[in-house]
């Protein structure tokens, strides 16, 4: 089967591009193969992950772009060039237009540090998150994988699971246990169903 050619789109350190990596590595993720990463900035430690493992990277730098629609030009015109067929968001910062999200519908996916419909949509990102997990008191969190659509963090959900919230956590305590017993585990599982079915779609 030919492989799906995936793009991942980030702005930090690239922890969940990481675990890709490593579930690429261990034939977890078997129907993609990470193809392109690109970077909303241009010191991002996600860039030099993707170098260690011979992933071409592209910066298309938010800060620098003229206008929003010059940044999604960059990106867009990295994606064409590298024949990108499924695009994951793994910590990537900013809201894509819906003229853009509309060019690839059902080949977009986020990970998103909530059980979605809970603590998500503008606003919600990184640590707010938490904290307002342990604001509002909730007895269980974890994340969600779900498709892009125009509507923030809004499309249908992929994969879901949940982690205890324990007494004495922080924002930050639980930030860690949702990435590592959560995120890293069910965005490589989402992302091969997605390019499984995807190849399947298009008789690949």
């Amino acid at each position: 089967m030919l492989k799906q050619r995936i793009a991942v789109l980030v702005s930090g350190g690239g922890t969940n591009l990481q675990a890709l990596i490593d579930a690429q590595n261990s034939g977890t993720l078997k129907s993609g193969e990470l193809c392109l990463v690109i970077s909303s900035k241009p010191d991002a430690y996600a860039l030099r992950r993707a170098q260690e493992n011979k992933i071409p990277c592209v910066v298309a730098n938010k800060k620098t772009a003229v206008s929003n629609a010059a940044f999604e030009h960059e990106i867009l015109k990295a994606l064409a060039q590298y024949e990108i067929d499924i695009i994951v968001f793994a910590g990537f910062m900013y809201i894509l237009s819906a003229d853009f999200v509309r060019r690839y519908p059902d080949r977009m996916i986020n990970v998103h540090p909530s059980l979605i419909p809970s603590f998500c949509g503008e606003g919600f990102y990184g640590l707010r998150v938490h904290q307002a997990a342990l604001e509002y008191g909730v007895k269980l969190t974890g994340a969600t994988v779900h498709f892009v659509n125009e509507v923030t963090d809004g499309g249908k959900i992929i994969k879901q699971k949940a982690v205890a919230v324990l007494p004495g956590d922080t924002p930050e305590t639980l930030q860690k246990r949702v990435m590592e017993e959560v995120e890293w585990v069910i965005l490589p599982e989402a992302l091969e169903e997605v390019c499984a079915a995807y190849a399947q779609k298009n008789g690949a």
